[in-house]
């Protein structure tokens, strides 16, 4: 297997759009890497610049610690598994995992190997003689993935390749992926705009915007510990509460609702300073109405089996609260443990963090 290596990667297209702007990052030897972020980030190109599908216009990618730039996409021995399937309708489900390898020169009996053992580790050994047509959704997908597997590639590359299936599918092929990745202990990288998708399968997770890398980190630091607005906003469902404020004192700030506490000794930020409050719907409770609560004006409440979505306002600003379903659904303040509660920079929209 290998690492992945990338040095101030840039993507210009013609008239100057700038898709990827100076991408550094390193992807170790058999690390799950997903690329995460919304329609639009570079995500995808970065992916296919790594493939060589897509030309770099600067710095510098590696595999193993060679330089990859010039070199052609067959050439960089790795596998790449797209959002569509991709298989040859005309052929049996064993010849379209075999086809590469027969092109390549591969002997026979080595394509048997290759092919049984594939398919035996997708479980899709009793299709090899059906033909794509006569599968559902995931059997295609598997099938994808075992044309992926028997080239025993330097790299997995994956674009995607959930956003076909059903909600039920998705789930069920999340865990065949990152069963199949514990197996084969292959690098991976994996582009989605699914953030469900990038905390469970994950060993690293990188949030792209905008071209650029956000944060980079394993997925609970990227989630406790966001180190950008965007980043908080954009990993977490329901999304994480964003109320503006001033700080009036040592671990205190005023809101338009009320006033909440923080932990003083783990941001650094003065006295009236202006700041974004950021509390996870999940870390808010219903208060007893004391010093260091935030009034609450409730609205409605989703039903979601397990939990409750409880939505309402502090001052002017919308807050969701998350709770058990037996926990009580009613209540005029919030409160957090301060360890709990975030301060961004409302300009920069950092992590005031220190």
């Amino acid at each position: 297997m290998a690492s992945v290596t990338l040095e101030d990667v840039r993507k210009i297209y013609p008239g100057g759009v700038e898709a990827v702007k100076g991408v550094s990052l390193t992807m170790p030897d058999g690390t799950f890497t997903v690329l995460l972020g919304p329609s639009g980030c570079g995500k995808s190109t970065l992916l296919r610049m790594i493939a060589g599908l897509e030309t770099v216009s600067a710095g510098s990618i590696s595999i193993s610690g060679k330089r990859v730039n010039e070199v052609e996409p067959a050439d960089r021995d790795i596998a790449m598994v797209f959002q569509n399937y991709a298989l040859y309708p005309h052929m049996s489900v064993y010849d379209n995992m075999a086809y590469g390898l027969r092109n390549r020169g591969v002997p026979r009996g080595e394509i048997e190997r290759r092919v049984a053992e594939a398919a035996r580790l997708l479980a899709i050994d009793t299709f090899l003689k059906r033909k794509p047509r006569e599968l559902s959704g995931g059997q295609r997908q598997r099938v994808a993935m075992g044309r992926a597997i028997v080239r025993e590639p330097q790299a997995f590359l994956f674009d995607e390749p959930l956003s076909n299936l059903d909600a039920k599918l998705r789930v069920q092929m999340r865990a065949e992926i990152r069963r199949l990745h514990n197996r084969l202990k292959a690098t991976s990288i994996f582009v989605t705009h699914d953030q469900v998708e990038a905390m469970t399968l994950a060993d690293l997770v990188v949030v792209m915007n905008g071209g650029r890398i956000e944060q980079s980190g394993a997925p609970t630091e990227v989630y406790r510990l966001p180190a950008t607005r965007f980043v908080a906003t954009f990993i977490g469902s329901p999304a994480m509460n964003l109320i503006p404020g001033k700080v009036v004192g040592a671990g205190v700030v005023e809101t338009g609702g009320g006033r909440i506490d923080f932990a003083p000794g783990a941001f650094v930020v003065g006295d009236d300073q202006a700041v974004e409050v950021g509390i996870r719907p999940e870390d808010l409770r219903f208060g007893s109405g004391g010093a260091g609560e935030l009034q609450f004006a409730k609205d409605f409440v989703e039903e979601l089996g397990a939990t409750r979505l409880i939505h309402g306002n502090v001052g002017s600003e919308p807050i969701t609260l998350a709770a058990a379903t037996t926990a009580a659904d009613a209540g005029s303040s919030l409160a957090a443990d301060r360890e709990c509660v975030h301060l961004f920079d409302p300009a920069t929209g950092k992590s005031l963090r220190r």
